[in-house]
């Protein structure tokens, strides 16, 4: 008499068949070899799934509390948050901002004029300028603002650089910070912007270098840094980076294509690393 296979199946076996590749999933949060299910994935991994496409869904639509994060740069001491400018984009609102790009590039009519009247009794020129925009995560201009320019100042302090007073613009874009750049006169301007949320990194913090910042330049002008978060590039390597370009624009006297970031990867030896579960590249 033939046995049915069905019947001698192990009730408390699991449902789920692993993936071969399982323990390259150790080294990413990239969603790899998350195994099957019959056909489907398992109802775990599916979860998962759901809730980091509702968190970065929440991370467009979350509100920046710019006058909480001006508090924290003065708390900080981060030069220029003494005298900062809480800023806004001609896009009046959030759908604004998603629907029309366009004027989330341009300073809002009250906001320019505010930063006229605030200039217009000093005709000093600054070496860099500092802009932090929300851009498409407020949560992670948040997360990461403040605790890496604590990190970069260590090393723009060495450079005698004169800073700008720090703007802070709401509903913005990258190019709005050529136009802040502009109207308070400096050679150099860092966007540090929130980029778009993934569905492993609702946090990621985006910085954009531009040379003699304008209206109308184009992204060939700028030079960008990306993934800046604990999970991400680390601060220090992030500041690492920006700082060579800087002193490279100094230089050269011009950021964009031309200007390639040939820095050496440097090991931080002083400071601690990442925690094992948000750095990709640590196994847990």
């Amino acid at each position: 008499m033939m046995s049915d296979p069905f019947c001698e199946k192990d009730p408390l076996a699991s449902p789920v068949t692993d993936n071969p590749w399982q323990t390259l999933r150790r080294f990413t949060s990239a969603r790899i070899a998350l195994g099957r299910a019959g056909v489907s994935l398992p109802t775990q991994p599916q979860l998962a799934f759901q809730l980091a496409h509702a968190q970065a869904r929440d991370a467009v639509h979350l509100a920046l509390d710019a006058e909480g994060l001006q508090q924290q740069l003065r708390d900080a001491g981060i030069p220029g948050a003494a005298d900062s400018h809480i800023l806004h984009s001609a896009a009046a609102d959030r759908l604004t901002y998603l629907q029309r790009p366009d004027w989330g590039r341009r300073l809002g009519e009250a906001s320019r004029q505010a930063l006229l009247a605030a200039t217009a009794a000093d005709d000093a020129a600054y070496d860099i300028g500092f802009v932090i925009a929300d851009g498409l995560s407020a949560l992670a201009i948040a997360n990461n603002a403040v605790p890496f320019l604590a990190t970069l100042q260590q090393r723009i302090a060495a450079r005698g650089w004169r800073q700008a007073p720090l703007a802070i613009v709401r509903q913005g874009r990258v190019a709005v910070g050529d136009e802040v750049g502009s109207l308070l006169r400096t050679r150099l301007v860092v966007v540090l912007i929130g980029e778009r949320p993934g569905l492993s990194s609702p946090d990621s913090m985006g910085l954009y270098i531009s040379w003699m910042p304008r209206v109308g330049m184009s992204d060939a002008e700028r030079n960008c840094i990306s993934n800046v978060r604990p999970g991400g590039m680390r601060y220090e390597e992030a500041a690492y980076r920006l700082d060579y370009l800087l002193t490279e624009a100094q230089q050269r006297q011009l950021t964009g294509v031309q200007l390639k970031d040939e820095s050496a990867h440097q090991v931080v030896l002083d400071t601690p690393a990442a925690p094992a579960s948000l750095s990709f590249l640590t196994p847990p």
